[in-house]
């Protein structure tokens, strides 16, 4: 029988799932629209190991396995074929980012009122593992926009709020992102400077400070993005904490791109900026979940955050077990092919069962997570902090693995293995570095 507090035996995870049926409109009609399977790309045997079906770990309804077929065939039919272009060119691919508005991606786990396709976090594990395996750099864009600016958006803000900001960002209209990361302040939230001084009489908010590593900062290299979550302190400038979280839109006085950073080792095709607000005024009703909360706005999002970004390990490496295995059986050497030797069936098949244990670990953990419920007070918040650590690790040695199967094509942009492997890396600084993950496990089972 299932374990208590397992993904087969979460009355919680019932009741989530339970209101993933009947579609949301929009996502119902892209459903409807993708009424075959994707092709093979790997051999009959690999890919019906990834098929879709419903009722198992990774697919726990109809509904999930529904989603992840139409996410795959959008995946492979439009992400993967521009996938290599927009990275080598570093640019954001605003059109296609666009139709996941239309696909009912955009807002996936916003309530439905707002425009949002109201499903929960396996839904978000699916869609960011079938993004990944095509283009990392893609879906950490929609990442920034779905999660880091949605989500947060959904689960913090107020009615006026959400009515105001919701229906745009989840249609694609408006693109969001999420600042926190500054120069000097990184893994250490808490030492941020930015600061937010209430001016005239305590309407408005003035915001001094830069930001740094902003996805979709800018989205064309000239401007800023459209919308942004911004967290700044509002208490005492000599304590650590005391932050607030602030709508900022773009164009507001005060506020300007600094700088798309450029030449990254990898994401390429995901933009990323320096923010600068100089005395940037905001309104005091754009505060989101009222002032010196931030930190509970930041934490409910970051579990979310976490399991998605193990996510996109997950999907790199399933990519990249699927190309080591097709090139091992198309490939000879000393006259036989890769798959006959040793060396080789132990990179494939090793890979295998690490890609296959992170996504176990993935979707149980996520089978748990409750959107709407603060993670101080649930029992997620070590195993967010671990699925992100192992699948991070895990996705870049399966991307390692290919790469020395394909040998030398592996290093070639044709084989799409080499920009895995260097997107893969971002995956184990981003969203929480590997030593911080470790620091909060061993904090967490020392409590």
């Amino acid at each position: 029988p299932p374990h208590r507090g397992s993904a087969w035996d979460c009355p919680q995870t019932h009741t989530k799932l339970a209101r993933l049926r009947p579609f949301p409109a929009m996502l119902h009609r892209a459903l409807r629209t993708a009424a075959s399977r994707t092709a093979a790309v790997a051999g009959g045997g690999l890919r019906r190991m990834h098929a879709p079906s419903g009722g198992g770990a990774f697919e726990p309804t109809e509904a999930h396995a529904q989603l992840r077929t139409m996410v795959r065939k959008f995946a492979e039919q439009e992400v993967d074929p521009q996938a290599a272009e927009f990275n080598r060119d570093e640019r954001f691919n605003l059109a296609l980012f666009r139709k996941c508005g239309d696909l009912g991606l955009l807002g996936l786990t916003a309530q439905e009122e707002y425009g949002g396709s109201g499903m929960d976090a396996t839904s978000a594990c699916i869609v960011h593992e079938e993004l990944a395996a095509a283009d990392p750099a893609f879906c950490l864009s929609y990442l920034a926009h779905s999660l880091l600016f949605v989500n947060n958006l959904a689960r913090n803000a107020s009615p006026e709020q959400k009515e105001k900001y919701l229906p745009a960002a989840c249609s694609g209209e408006k693109i969001g992102g999420m600042c926190m990361s500054e120069p000097d302040a990184g893994t250490d939230v808490l030492a941020m400077r930015t600061r937010a001084e209430a001016v005239d009489g305590g309407s408005f908010y003035e915001l001094s400070g830069t930001k740094m590593w902003i996805t979709n900062g800018t989205i064309n290299g000239k401007d800023t993005g459209d919308l942004f979550l911004v967290y700044a302190k509002t208490g005492n400038p000599q304590e650590r904490g005391g932050m607030s979280l602030f709508l900022v839109e773009k164009g507001m006085p005060g506020f300007s791109l600094g700088q798309q950073i450029k030449d990254k080792c990898g994401m390429r095709a995901s933009m990323t900026a320096e923010l600068v607000f100089d005395k940037c005024r905001v309104p005091r009703e754009n505060i989101v979940g009222g002032e010196g909360q931030a930190t509970k706005c930041m934490m409910r999002n970051l579990e979310v955050e976490r399991l998605c970004l193990a996510a996109m390990s997950c999907g790199i490496a399933r990519r990249s077990v699927e190309a080591m295995a097709k090139y091992s059986m198309e490939r000879t050497s000393f006259g036989k092919p890769l798959k006959s030797f040793g060396q080789i069936q132990r990179l494939v098949g090793e890979s295998f069962a690490k890609m296959r244990a992170g996504r176990a670990y993935l979707y149980e953990t996520a089978a748990r997570v409750n959107l709407d419920t603060d993670p101080a007070g649930g029992n997620t918040r070590l195993d967010t902090d671990g699925v992100k650590l192992f699948c991070g690790e895990m996705g870049k040695q399966c991307a390692d693995s290919a790469m020395q199967v394909l040998g030398g094509n592996g290093y070639v942009s044709e084989y799409q293995v080499e920009r895995l492997w260097r997107d893969s890396k971002l995956l184990e600084i981003g969203g929480g570095t590997n030593e911080a993950h470790h620091k909060n496990i061993m904090a967490d089972l020392a409590a």
